[in-house]
C-alpha cells in the first residue's frame, strides 16, 4: 500500500513506494471528478479531497490486492494433503527402522541369555548363573533369575536333605525296633518251648518281655512326637518363664531318681534369666540331655554340671557330663534323627537317637540355638542359648 497527500498539485506526504500503474490510475480518478475508487485488477485507488483553513488536499491510498482463487486453494489443500500423508509414511518407515534396528536388536540379545538360563535350569543345572554387565531394563531381570536360581538350588537341596533324613528315618526305626522285637520272640518262643521251666524263670521271662515293649512304646512316642513337632502340629503355648527356677525345680525333682540310676547333677552358678518358651518343651529338652547323660556314661557313677550365664541378649545354659565324649567330626551330627556317634549302631539299648533331635527341634521353637562342645577331659557339654523376655 501507498499513502499520497497532495495541495494545489503539488505532493506534501509520501508513505509508501508507487509503481508505474500510480500514474494512470490517478489519471482515471481525475476524468471521474478527482474523487473515487479506480482498479486496473492489480492495482487499486482511492481517492478523497478535503478542505482545511481554505486549503484543499487530496488523499489517495494505493494498493496491490492478493486474492487466492478456489481453484488455487484446491491445489494448495492438495498439496498439503499429500505431503501430510508422505510425512506419515515416511515417519512410519523412519520409526520401523529405528525400531528394527536399535530397539528390538537391543532386547533380542537380552532375551537369548534368559532363553538359555531357562534351558539350563529346566535341564537340571542348578548352578547356571547369568552374566550380564549392562546397565539397562534387564539387569533387575537378570539379578531376580540368579536369585531365583539361587533360592530353587535351596529348595531342591532341602528337600534332598528332607528325602535322605526320611529314608535314616526308616532305617533307624527298622532297626531300632528289630532288636526288642528279636529279644521279645526269642522269649515268648522259650515260654512256649518251656525253656523255663519254673514260676521263677516264667516270671524272668515275662518282665523282660514287658521291658522291651516299654521300649518299642518309648520310642514309638518319641517317634510321634518328633514327626508332630516337624509338621508343626505339636501345641506350642510360650509364657514367660524364670529359667533358672525351672532348672532349680527340675533337679529337686529328678535329682534322686537320678542318683539312684548312677548319674549325679549338680548345679553351679545360675544367674536369674527370664525366657519365653513352653515350660513343657522347656523340661522335655533338659530331660532328653539328662537321659543322653545318663544311657552315654562310662563310670559306675556319672556326673552331670549344670550353670546359667548371660550372654549376647540371652542366657547360656551349659550342661556339662563326664562321659566318653565324641568325636569333632561327629558333634555337628549329633541333633540329626537316629544319629549316634556308634556308628555300628550295636548298642540301641543306649536310646532310639532321637532324643537330641526333639530337643533340638524344641529350642529352635523358643527362637534359641543349641550345640554340642567335647571338653578336654573327655565329657560332652551341650549348650543352649535362649533370647531375654520382657518381664
Amino acid at each position: 500500500m501507498t499513502l499520497s497527500v497532495d495541495s494545489s498539485g503539488e505532493n506534501i506526504y509520501q508513505y509508501g513506494i508507487g509503481t508505474d500503474a500510480d500514474k494512470t490510475l490517478l489519471a482515471a480518478v481525475n476524468i471521474l471528478g478527482g474523487e473515487g475508487f479506480v482498479s486496473n485488477g492489480s492495482r487499486e485507488l482511492y481517492v478523497r479531497q478535503t478542505e482545511i483553513d481554505g486549503i484543499v488536499y487530496r488523499i489517495a491510498i494505493f494498493a496491490s490486492p492478493s486474492e487466492l482463487s478456489y481453484g488455487t486453494l484446491k491445489v494448495a489443500l492438495a498439496l498439503s494433503a499429500i505431503i501430510l500423508i508422505f510425512a506419515i509414511f515416511f515417519s512410519i518407515l523412519l520409526t520401523n527402522r529405528f525400531l528394527t534396528k536399535f530397539v528390538f536388536q537391543k532386547i533380542e540379545h537380552p532375551l537369548d541369555i534368559l532363553s538359555e538360563g531357562v534351558r539350563q535350569i529346566s535341564e537340571g543345572n542348578l548352578e547356571y548363573r547369568i552374566e550380564y554387565d549392562l546397565q539397562d531394563e534387564f539387569t533387575p531381570i537378570c539379578a531376580d533369575f540368579n536369585e531365583m536360581a539361587t533360592r530353587l538350588k535351596t529348595t531342591v537341596e532341602l528337600l534332598q536333605q528332607h528325602e535322605h533324613s526320611r529314608k535314616e528315618l526308616l532305617v533307624g526305626i527298622s532297626h531300632d525296633l528289630r532288636s526288642p522285637l528279636t529279644s521279645i520272640r526269642a522269649y515268648v518262643e522259650g515260654l512256649l518251648d518251656g525253656v523255663a521251666k519254673t514260676p521263677q524263670a516264667q516270671k524272668g521271662y515275662l518282665e523282660i518281655i514287658k521291658s522291651k515293649a516299654e521300649d518299642i512304646d518309648r520310642m514309638l512316642a518319641k517317634i510321634f512326637l518328633f514327626s508332630k513337632m516337624e509338621l508343626g502340629e505339636y501345641p506350642d503355648n510360650p509364657e514367660l518363664l524364670r529359667l533358672d527356677d525351672e532348672v532349680r525345680q527340675l533337679v529337686r525333682a529328678l535329682g534322686a531318681e537320678y542318683e539312684e540310676k548312677g548319674l549325679i547333677i549338680s548345679i553351679n552358678v545360675l544367674v536369674p534369666a527370664t525366657i519365653a518358651a513352653d515350660p513343657d518343651h522347656l523340661r522335655r529338652v533338659l530331660t532328653n540331655i539328662i537321659e543322653n547323660s545318663l544311657k552315654y556314661k562310662t563310670k559306675a557313677t556319672g556326673n552331670l554340671d549344670i550353670s546359667l550365664e548371660e550372654e549376647n541378649d540371652g542366657y547360656c545354659l551349659s550342661l556339662c557330663d563326664d562321659g566318653p565324649g565324641v568325636s569333632e567330626d561327629a558333634l555337628p551330627h549329633l541333633f540329626e534323627v537316629f544319629y549316634r556317634s556308634d556308628q555300628s549302631r550295636q548298642n540301641p539299648h543306649r536310646g532310639s537317637g532321637l532324643g537330641l533331635a526333639i530337643a533340638a527341634n524344641a529350642v529352635h521353637r523358643m527362637k534359641g540355638t543349641i550345640k554340642a562342645k567335647s571338653q578336654e577331659n573327655c565329657g560332652l557339654e551341650i549348650l543352649i542359648w535362649l533370647p531375654k523376655a520382657e518381664e
